[in-house]
């Protein structure tokens, strides 16, 4: 029986988004093979750790492995070493159906691929591409609004270099898998049909080696780090995640690479807000140049300043518009608002305080 996401991760089928990514971290720090080096079991439970993150942390991949759990493929009570296997690695239900469903790589295959694999159109089986990476990535309010690149480094697992992710030694002859048979896949009965897995043993590849790759300890794959240069698209709101494809970890035997996954996180800038794709800032001015009138160089998003002329008996909070000066979507583009804010002195001389009197009386306002 194929292991429940749900339970390597210890969660609840209706737990949160945040709740699996806090799951996900608290194990995989637990079980990092950086933080166990001489424990093999570690390494593939933090393996199936990561599968399961990289399901249930996707919405369309988490819906069709539910999918999956609804026809039975998933004992939700009980899974791993101690299930049941059907006889010959197959199981038929009542009526005879026995079919196969390769789950080894669930995250790449799409719900047509997974149902033509359930009823016998599946075609050859596929190394599990490499892991999915997902991050989030702070940028600057200005990055955000016009858009631009910034660069992240990346820890994932890579190949190997000493062994090419055989997890061999140098010199070392490969065997056949005695838990496979050479097959890389391992079979749990369930239901009409059965679930395959990576073999533990081999970890996919089908052979062993006659002694481990020094390197990564029969892993054939090493813990490293990837500077990758990210494209943040003009108008970018806090919370939108991209999906870069092949930018993940490695995969095995020349599977092709995991994606990476993206979230952004929009730092507040000093001057500058942000209201739908209009851009909104403050500008004070004393109580001559409001009650004057005077011209002001504004700052734009784009580094412009822009010359903004304020009529005499300018009120606090007036907004001023200079358009085009806002966040391009698409074809529109949204303008900048000025609030002006008047500053009044918080002390004033005698000589001062005299002459507001007189203007106070000139003007007939009550002082």
């Amino acid at each position: 029986m194929a292991k429940d996401f749900y339970q390597v991760l210890g969660v609840g089928e209706k737990a949160t988004p945040a709740e699996i990514k806090k799951a996900y971290r608290k194990l995989a720090k637990q079980y990092h093979p950086d933080a166990n080096p001489n424990n093999p079991q570690a390494s593939e439970t933090f393996k199936q750790i990561s599968e399961a993150h990289a399901v249930l942390a996707d919405p369309e991949k988490r819906q069709k492995y539910d999918t999956m759990r609804r026809l039975g493929a998933f004992d939700t009570r009980r899974s791993g070493a101690g299930a049941a296997q059907g006889a010959g690695g197959r199981s038929q239900g009542a009526g005879g159906f026995s079919e196969t469903l390769d789950f080894g790589d669930f995250g790449s295959m799409g719900l047509g691929d997974i149902f033509s694999s359930i009823f016998g159109r599946g075609g050859k089986r596929e190394e599990p591409r490499g892991e999915s990476i997902e991050t989030e990535l702070e940028i600057p309010f200005q990055t955000a609004a016009l858009g631009g690149k910034v660069p992240v480094t990346l820890s994932l697992n890579e190949s190997c270099a000493t062994c090419g992710g055989s997890g061999a030694a140098p010199g070392a002859t490969l065997s056949q898998c005695p838990e496979c048979k050479g097959r890389g896949t391992i079979s749990f009965g369930q239901g009409g049909f059965a679930v395959n897995r990576p073999c533990p043993m081999c970890r996919g590849r089908g052979k062993i080696p006659s002694q481990k790759c020094p390197t990564c300890g029969g892993v054939g794959e090493i813990r490293g780090e990837k500077r990758v240069m990210i494209t943040v698209p003009p108008g970018t709101e806090t919370g939108l995640k991209i999906r870069l494809k092949g930018q993940g970890g490695a995969g095995r035997s020349g599977a092709p690479p995991g994606d990476l996954l993206v979230t952004f996180q929009v730092q507040p800038d000093r001057f500058f807000r942000r209201e739908g794709v209009d851009i909104v800032c403050d500008v004070s001015i004393n109580l001559a140049q409001a009650v004057l009138g005077t011209r002001i160089r504004v700052k734009t998003i784009d580094g412009k300043k822009v010359v903004l002329k304020l009529p005499p008996g300018t009120q606090p909070g007036r907004k001023f518009r200079i358009k085009g000066e806002g966040i391009a979507k698409g074809e529109r583009r949204g303008d900048q608002l000025v609030t002006v804010q008047v500053s009044l002195p918080e002390q004033l001389s005698p000589e001062q305080a005299e002459l507001f009197k007189q203007f106070s009386a000139a003007a007939g306002l009550p002082h």
